[in-house]
């Protein structure tokens, strides 16, 4: 019978174990044993690529440790998972673009406080719930989109307006991206009809961070069936799974993303009106804000909505309603199972009539005509 490494002792140990105690026998034991690092990264991929298995990506396991531990841990997580992709298989665009994001330098630390970092984030690995996966192994990336520039125009554009501190210049910005997002969507959707491409939703998964994460999820909620897509809120893992066709799956986040800086820096500018007017119920205004925002943002989506049925003629209805069926398909696939939840919590009137002020104000456009 062979003696157990260093490694599998450790392991024994302090990874099945909550307590303090356990994991500082396993620190101990990596610390002291400098030959066992090898097998220890070792050991970390393949938690990795046991993540993987059960749905998880780059993206989702760097935010969930964000979120479950602290810095150091975001550091050996983002290394480990940069580590184990040179033996992954071929993975989608999205999971590069993650990858890519990624500080792949370890954290500077000493042997035991190193170990104890590392023991603490393998047990959180070993704990993650399989999730529904976005992204098939095996497949190999797609080629760049071939409107990958006017992307980046629209990424430009509304970097630009969330920055500026003058209202006119970010009506003109935000109005311009809202456009040219709006005309790459409805043109790839005409473009694959009419090539009878083999195009089929996809999904993508968006962090939904605390606080006021309900309101949030309402937004991209919002944000995601304006431009054809669903969402479907994780309340427990802290993110939304976004079901679409891939032009509008990125719409979804680029648009979503501004609005919540948008709906922020007008929170934070009311939150110090009413601050300085006596009043210190700062949650409870934060709270009412964003769901007033996310509330009136929606019904000004929605409206947009329903005022593009005649764009471009006849020919694009039929379209969009064989995508959005197609879409709905999808969703059911992957969450046949799912439950409608409440805004809490809101109970700040001026909070309320705050927020629904700002998304008036927020940048939202209706799609133009094609010419």
């Amino acid at each position: 019978m062979s003696t157990p490494s260093t490694v599998e002792r450790a392991f024994e140990a302090a990874l099945y174990a909550d307590s303090d105690a356990a994991l500082d026998t396993g620190a101990s034991l990596l610390a002291a044993d400098s030959s066992a690092d090898a097998e220890l990264a070792r050991r970390g991929e393949e938690f990795v690529a046991g993540a993987w298995r059960r749905g998880w990506q780059p993206a989702d396991v760097v935010r969930i440790v964000r979120r479950e531990l602290a810095d150091i841990h975001v550091q050996l997580a983002s290394a480990l998972v940069v580590a184990q992709a040179k033996d992954d298989g071929p993975r989608g665009p999205r999971w590069a673009v993650q990858l890519a994001e990624l500080d792949a330098e370890p954290p500077r630390t000493d042997r035991f406080s190193y170990a104890t970092a590392v023991l603490e984030l393998y047990r959180l690995l070993l704990r993650l719930p399989s999730i529904e996966p976005v992204d098939v192994p095996g497949k190999a990336p797609q080629e760049p989109h071939k409107d990958s520039r006017m992307l980046g125009r629209i990424r430009a554009l509304l970097a630009k307006a969330e920055a500026t501190g003058f209202p006119e210049e970010a009506e003109a910005l935000s109005a311009k991206a809202q456009e040219l997002m709006a005309r790459h969507s409805i043109d790839e959707a005409l473009l694959a009809a009419r090539t009878h491409a083999k195009d089929a939703p996809g999904a993508c998964r968006i962090g939904i961070d605390a606080p006021y994460e309900t309101a949030k999820a309402v937004l991209l909620d919002a944000v995601a069936g304006a431009n054809r897509c669903r969402a479907v809120w994780n309340e427990a893992l802290g993110f939304s799974t976004v079901v679409g066709f891939e032009p509008d799956l990125e719409a979804v986040e680029l648009l979503y993303t501004s609005l919540l800086v948008q709906a922020t820096a007008a929170m934070t500018k009311a939150e110090a009106q009413q601050r300085a007017g006596g009043r210190k119920r700062t949650k409870t205004f934060r709270q009412s804000f964003l769901a007033a925002y996310a509330h009136r943002i929606g019904d000004r989506l929605a409206a947009v909505a329903e005022g593009q049925v005649d764009v471009s003629g006849g020919e694009l209805l039929p379209v969009l309603a064989a995508r959005d069926v197609a879409v709905a398909d999808h969703m059911e696939q992957m969450f046949p199972d799912t439950v409608t939840t409440r805004l809490r919590g809101v109970t700040d009137a001026a909070g309320w009539e705050q927020g629904a002020a700002a998304a008036d104000r927020a940048q939202v456009r209706a799609r133009p005509p094609l010419r």
